[in-house]
């Protein structure tokens, strides 16, 4: 049986790899879609997140438009890192397919209730729908099979302040009530979090771009490199390839201007990734929260990995992986998928 997936985004250029994971995968089964404001405002995530599904041939299913503020604090975007539409370089046309006529929150408690115990919620943006939907159906971590959350850093420095992961920092209140709640877990549910600790060791390189290009035997294989001018674009016959090259283009010279490299951290695929195969990862078990009160150090996020709270674990933290045995299922899936949606005409 496939695996059903409730997926919350804020789409986002690693957030749409994260996406394109789950439809290329035959155990994946998305039943819902949330957007959450995050990278781009939540228009924009919408909007990305239907064209991409037009894109990828899966305009069934379910986009379903979240709050435009977090739940205690003012909206922070971030177009820097992920480009003015929040797609890098890529340019998608506009999806004529209308939104859900309910709420991200009410999709989360119907799609839970509807399917109790078999549905996995992942979350690659902040967390504010699912803080939302909590309000509303308290029961949600017992009805969920398992929820896996991209955020947090705990033995590693933060992405957005010294402390801060971004998903954390845009909604810490948001994450607050999210571990808080699924202090109610079983033990065999509680929260899978795939945080900067892990995915920072998660690096695309130019290299993985032209692997993909060659599984999906897309034509010509570019080879992308720091100092090619921005208004350059990809010519790539098969257009996920197409759509995948100006995206991660964007997120390579992001990451590049601040020394990190010509590479692109992959949080949110890898994320999916796990949510589909939690063997993927090395867990350690431990009390995770959210400080909201600190001058210098509000939004990070805090694991006791002993007990000193006497509180028993709420999460599950990645603590170890194998980069490369996720770049080889990356590459083989996404390949094929858009090998399988646009195949080459014969010669």
């Amino acid at each position: 049986m496939p695996q059903q997936i409730i997926l919350d985004v804020d789409t986002g250029i690693d957030d749409s790899l994260a996406l394109l994971y789950l439809l290329a995968s035959p155990e994946a089964q998305i039943i819902g879609i949330a957007a959450t404001a995050g990278n781009v405002p939540t228009a924009q995530v919408a909007a990305n997140t239907l064209a991409l599904l037009d894109l990828a041939g899966a305009d069934e299913i379910e986009v379903a438009a979240g709050a435009d503020v977090p739940l205690a604090v003012p909206l922070r975007t971030t177009e820097d890192t992920h480009g003015p539409q929040g797609l890098g370089y890529a340019e998608l046309p506009v999806s004529t397919r209308p939104l859900s006529d309910r709420s991200a929150a009410q999709m989360w408690v119907d799609l839970a209730r509807a399917n109790p115990g078999s549905a996995i919620g992942l979350c690659t943006g902040p967390l504010t729908n699912l803080a939302l939907a909590l309000r509303i159906e308290p029961e949600l971590p017992r009805l969920l099979r398992r929820l896996v959350i991209m955020g947090g850093a705990f033995n590693h420095p933060g992405n957005t302040t010294p402390t801060n992961e971004w998903n954390i920092h845009v909604d810490p209140e948001a994450a607050k009530e999210v571990f808080d709640a699924f202090s109610a877990a079983a033990p065999d549910r509680r929260p899978l979090v795939c945080a900067l600790d892990i995915t920072e060791s998660i690096e695309m390189r130019p290299e993985h771009l032209a692997r993909l290009a060659e599984a999906a035997h897309s034509t010509p294989i570019e080879r992308v490199a720091a100092g090619d001018a921005p208004e350059w674009r990809s010519a790539a016959s098969n257009p996920i390839i197409r759509y995948l090259v100006d995206a991660v283009r964007f997120y390579f010279d992001f990451h590049d201007l601040y020394d990190l490299g010509y590479l692109a951290h992959m949080h949110d695929p890898f994320a999916a990734a796990v949510a589909l195969d939690p063997a993927l990862v090395l867990t350690r078990p431990a009390t995770v929260d959210v400080e909201l009160a600190g001058t210098i150090t509000r939004a990070t996020t805090v694991a006791d990995w002993a007990g000193m709270w006497g509180r028993e674990p709420n999460a599950d933290i990645a603590i170890g992986t194998d980069p490369a045995v996720f770049f080889e299922r990356l590459v083989t899936r996404v390949g094929a998928f858009a090998r399988r949606l646009y195949p080459e005409p014969p010669q």
